[in-house]
């Protein structure tokens, strides 16, 4: 794993999915495969790592609990882990099943990690060609945890090895039954802000440039207070540091505007725009734990006119 950083970060992830689909309720997005892909001693690293660094990230929290192990963890969790993942994810598939029904036949998951959508929805099988896009690194370290829980890979996913945030193709799409003349569906959570503006401009461009019109982004960024903006506990401050240390700096945020010239320069319209206040009104209204909205993260959905 110490040569594999990209498998960390999908590891840390799937540790937040994991944990919500088992401890949390109600739920904001249940990825009960998850907790599959962990063995039983990575999430017991993970959950010590994390109940150690509580002093990073709240030394007031990490007095008041320092008797009680598992409070430490659900605070690091629902507050720093988890929100983001949890929203967007569910926000993107809500998008997606509605553009089933409007006649999508293809779904393109850009940094994939250890996505688990293909196998939460064997339904789909004749009706869906999915595709992970990732490193190569992580994608044999996901088929190998595929094959350690005895999970078949079936016919409609396909896996596309390439690191896209250097350079994209469709062509290495294509290679892997990708059918350019077919409506798609594409997802891009949580990589905007590592790319540079000009790097997510020529990105979404080519993924645009060939498919037909009606195909559509689901997507998530960082608004131009990312780097000023603390959030509740410093979370969003931590974020940003802890990208920084693990040698995945973030590089960009966006105004809204920036966002919908970049998009309608690649023949996209925003169908919807959620803002923090949205996304915290849609995902997590009315709870009593520690779970809310990551301030500065907006999400889209674009679709190529």
């Amino acid at each position: 794993m110490k040569n594999n950083e990209s498998s960390l970060t999908s590891l840390i992830s799937a540790f937040g999915r994991a944990y919500h689909s088992k401890y949390d309720t109600p739920k904001i997005f249940d990825d009960f495969i998850a907790k599959d892909l962990i063995s039983q001693k990575e999430f017991a690293d993970i959950r010590e790592n994390m109940i150690k660094g509580i002093q990073f990230f709240n030394q007031e929290i990490a007095k008041k609990f320092q008797d009680h192990p598992d409070e430490i963890l659900k605070w690091i969790t629902q507050v720093q882990l988890s929100p983001t993942p949890l929203a967007r994810a569910a926000y993107c598939e809500n998008v997606l099943f509605h553009e089933i029904v409007l006649g999508v036949k293809q779904y393109v998951i850009l940094g994939a990690g250890l996505d688990t959508f293909c196998f939460r929805h064997p339904e789909l099988h004749d009706k869906l060609d999915i595709f992970e896009v990732d490193y190569p690194a992580t994608q044999d370290f996901k088929k190998k945890r595929l094959a350690n829980a005895n999970y078949q890979i079936p016919d409609n996913l396909h896996f596309v090895s390439m690191d896209f945030t250097k350079e994209f193709t469709v062509q290495n799409l294509v290679k892997e039954r990708f059918m350019p003349d077919k409506k798609t569906f594409f997802s891009l959570l949580g990589v905007s802000c590592y790319l540079t503006k000009e790097e997510n401009a020529r990105l979404i461009n080519e993924l645009f440039t060939q498919v037909p019109s009606g195909s559509s982004i689901v997507f998530d960024y960082a608004d131009d207070k990312l780097f000023e903006e603390k959030g509740m506990s410093d979370r969003v401050q931590n974020m940003v540091q802890m990208a920084s240390a693990s040698g995945e700096t973030m590089k960009s945020c966006f105004t809204y505007d920036e966002i919908e010239k970049m998009l309608e320069n690649s023949g996209l319209l925003i169908y919807e725009h959620l803002s923090p206040t949205d996304v915290n009104n849609q995902f997590f209204g009315d709870r009593s734990d520690y779970l809310s909205a990551f301030e500065t993260i907006h999400y889209i959905h674009a679709v190529k006119k």
